[in-house]
């Protein structure tokens, strides 16, 4: 069978899709992937410079049937950049110096859509070709935006328009937890049938069909929206979670209620003499140095008596380096500085709270 349809998953951190709205300061972009941004996307895996593109490939790309479907619409983010380092810029007076300068950027941040291109199988079976091994390195309208997910997600097939190849793709939600929206918006392209010579009144027009690269322009395409239902009931059937959540493996956990956890912790601290083995105060509770046997089969050798206060630097040093199974012996003088240095930093913390409540804040440093 002959496939007439390319898909093209385009999900990312950020996305960038510039439009007639953006200038060299202030670059927008729009709502979804434009038709521009995609066959320059098009044109990095075919290996075709922007000078070269105008010549053959952008009439032929141009001229594709084009749809996107817009899964997650994410959310717009603005960033700073600064462009050059040796421009020349205008100031007071007439003036002139050199520096960079800064530019605004906007973003779409954790979008995700479906791109369709329809034409000639022949043509469909080389853009599929090129996206598989990509002369480039492809990204989602600026280089800073790398695809987090497959481009090439769905295999081409074959359909009668572009309605159908957006709707046979199921929608999937991120993690289990989500909830899929009741619709989805689509951007159809509109084109002259014997049918309908005149475009719908609520047609869109974009300016985003690439005549040049190199210098930038474009001609205008109309854009039909429609709405989708997703779900029971809708043409979207719902599809598996992208990402499924893999449950950690079971570990013994202390269950400092069990009893004969409560009997191993006096023993231990009756055998340290109720002092703590890093500082010598007064021990009030006890450590674990692994969890092999917690929840109440701990051996006596699998704990240490300590202090608050070292039980506290003891924790943090363990939660901050991400231990497992295996915790700190503070008896091991590898653990000596690292201890010292945290119990300074916890002491420090306590000493400027303890003067916040009871001092004017003009007091305090």
């Amino acid at each position: 069978m002959s496939l007439n349809t390319l898909f093209l998953r385009l999900e990312g951190p950020l996305q960038a899709w510039g439009n007639q709205e953006s200038k060299f300061v202030i670059r927008r972009t729009a709502e979804a992937p434009t038709k521009s941004g995609v066959i320059g996307m098009l044109c990095a895996a075919l290996g075709v410079s922007r000078p070269y593109a105008a010549n053959e490939w952008l009439p032929k790309l141009g001229a594709l049937h084009f749809g996107i479907r817009i899964d997650k619409p994410g959310v717009r983010w603005w960033d700073y950049h600064t462009v050059g380092a040796e421009m020349q810029m205008r100031i007071a007076e007439g003036k002139t110096k050199s520096g960079a300068m800064l530019t605004r950027r906007e973003y779409l941040c954790d979008a995700s859509f479906i791109a369709a291109m329809q034409g000639e199988p022949s043509l469909i079976a080389d853009l599929e070709a090129a996206m598989k091994t990509p002369k480039w390195t492809l990204y989602l309208g600026r280089k800073c935006c790398p695809p987090s997910r497959p481009i090439l997600e769905n295999p081409a097939g074959n359909f009668a328009n572009l309605r159908d190849a957006l709707v046979s793709i199921a929608w999937r939600p991120r993690l289990e937890a989500d909830t899929p929206p009741s619709f989805v918006d689509c951007l159809l392209d509109w084109w002259t049938t014997p049918e309908q010579v005149e475009a719908p009144e609520d047609a869109e027009v974009w300016y985003d069909v690439p005549l040049t690269f190199e210098p930038p322009a474009h001609l205008p395409r109309f854009v039909i929206r429609e709405k989708l239902a997703v779900g029971d009931g809708g043409k979207i059937k719902l599809g598996e979670p992208v990402q499924s959540r893999t449950p950690s493996p079971p570990r013994p956990r202390a269950d400092y209620k069990n009893t004969e956890y409560k009997k191993m912790r006096i023993e231990r601290l009756d055998r340290d003499h109720h002092l703590c083995v890093f500082c010598k105060s007064r021990a009030t509770t006890v450590q674990h140095c692994t969890y092999r046997h917690a929840g109440g089969d701990e051996r006596i050798e699998e704990l240490r008596s300590l202090c608050r206060l070292c039980h506290d630097a003891v924790t943090m040093i363990e939660y901050g380096m991400g231990m497992g199974m295996d915790r700190i012996n503070p008896e091991e003088p590898s653990w000596r500085d690292e201890i010292i240095k945290k119990r300074d930093e916890i002491i420090r913390f306590r000493s400027l709270e303890t003067r916040r409540r009871r001092l004017e804040p003009e007091e305090v440093e």
